[in-house]
């Protein structure tokens, strides 16, 4: 028997934690590995089931006694079950599970739970398809505007043959007999509190009631085709690199019928040539030539729809930050939008003539081209944001 981790661990709690607290991390566990959120995963299965054996046991207060006295062996009496003291939710269903421990979801999901975790009767078994998943590639003017996209996506689908039934025509079924039509066989399960009746998905039809008589020649007999088919979706404004939307149904179809699967798409920006993003900010780094910077003039700068004419005011100096609000990027699901921030840099001629080298010499001792310690002081406040963020940067 494989090593079992400590109750507390499993749940993620402290050996001194409380009943709510308990409570609280075992919801967290149970809604992170149910099977509905992570279909055909073995591993999460484990772990849901891992997760509620130690509810089980913490939420009590006479078993955790126990357990913090005996460890997993419980003691000489253990809790009744029927090998003596050791527990475990080995060999137990996720209907058994659900059926023994799901009540904990009743308030929280409005008294509906998980797979008739209240109580009742599990749910139909229902075959779900696997999902899909893509990378799109989107420009700041797609995210700026939303776009619609059409892609061409091989996936899995019912065959048209026998309605995705896997059997000749769509009609050579019958009723499976082993447990008559309902998808589920009936058992016993010595548990904790004695033996109970069990409900477990039928091995013989897989849950689907039926049984193939002869196989569809057209898909083998697995209800499913490959196809290529286009898919229509529509990106909306705002989205960030990373994101994934989702497309119910439009995944792969299940074998012998079922729910189809979901389309994931991954968004991938595409950098731009001229403009950073910086959330809904956009960047720009602008650089102007010495006597623009100094006596002003026009300049013209990129936006995601164009280009557009800027105002330079005399003396504007390397480092400030010009704001044009309204011409950064939406956010999702908002009317708001970002700015576009043209970072100002100024040109140092690299290599002058002598002409050129002439002329600036001769303004050299010049009153208003000499800064004063004043303005010196003036400038470099106004560049503090950057050098605070050079340092946070380095940080």
């Amino acid at each position: 028997m494989a090593e079992k981790r400590d109750y507390y661990e499993v749940l993620g709690v402290s050996k001194d934690a409380t009943a709510d607290e308990i409570k609280k991390a075992y919801r967290k566990k149970a809604v992170q590995y149910h099977p509905d959120r992570n279909p055909d995963d073995k591993e999460a299965e484990e772990k849901f089931k891992e997760a509620a054996e130690a509810y089980d046991v913490l939420s009590d207060a006479d078993k955790r006694a126990k357990y913090d006295r005996f460890g997993h062996s419980m003691g000489p009496q253990g809790f009744g079950g029927a090998g003596g003291g050791y527990y475990s939710t080995d060999g137990m269903s996720m209907d058994d599970i659900f059926a023994q421990f799901g009540d904990i979801f009743g308030d929280m999901f409005g008294g509906g739970g998980f797979r008739g975790a209240t109580g009742g009767a599990p749910r139909q078994h229902v075959n779900k398809g696997t999902d899909l998943r893509v990378t799109v590639k989107v420009t700041l003017k797609d995210i700026m505007n939303g776009v619609e996209k059409k892609l061409k996506i091989p996936r899995f689908v019912a065959c048209e043959h026998c309605n995705g039934t896997g059997a000749k025509d769509g009609t050579a079924l019958k009723t499976c007999q082993r447990c008559q039509g309902s998808g589920y066989v009936i058992g016993v399960q010595q548990t904790m509190f004695g033996a109970q009746q069990t409900r477990h998905v039928c091995p013989e039809c897989n849950g689907e009631g039926k049984v193939i008589t002869e196989s569809c020649s057209f898909c083998q007999g697995t209800g499913v085709t490959k196809k290529d088919e286009v898919v229509s979706f529509r990106i909306p404004a705002g989205v960030e690199d990373g994101m994934t939307l989702t497309l119910r149904g439009q995944g792969n179809a299940p074998r012998h019928g079922g729910v189809n699967g979901d389309l994931l798409i991954v968004i991938q920006e595409e950098k731009d040539s001229e403009l950073i993003r910086d959330g809904v900010d956009l960047i720009y780094n602008l650089m102007l030539d010495f006597p623009t910077a100094a006596l002003g003039g026009g300049a013209e700068v990129p936006t995601v729809d164009g280009r557009a004419r800027l105002k330079i005011q005399p003396g504007t100096q390397p480092g400030k930050v010009l704001r044009m609000r309204g011409k950064g990027l939406p956010k999702m699901n908002s009317s708001a939008k970002g700015d576009l921030l043209i970072n100002v840099m100024v040109y140092v001629p690299e290599s002058l003539t002598e002409a050129e080298k002439s002329a600036i010499e001769s303004l050299k001792d010049q009153p208003n081209v000499v800064p004063t310690e004043s303005t010196v002081k003036r400038i470099f406040s106004r560049l503090r944001h950057i050098f605070n963020k050079e340092n946070r940067s380095g940080e």
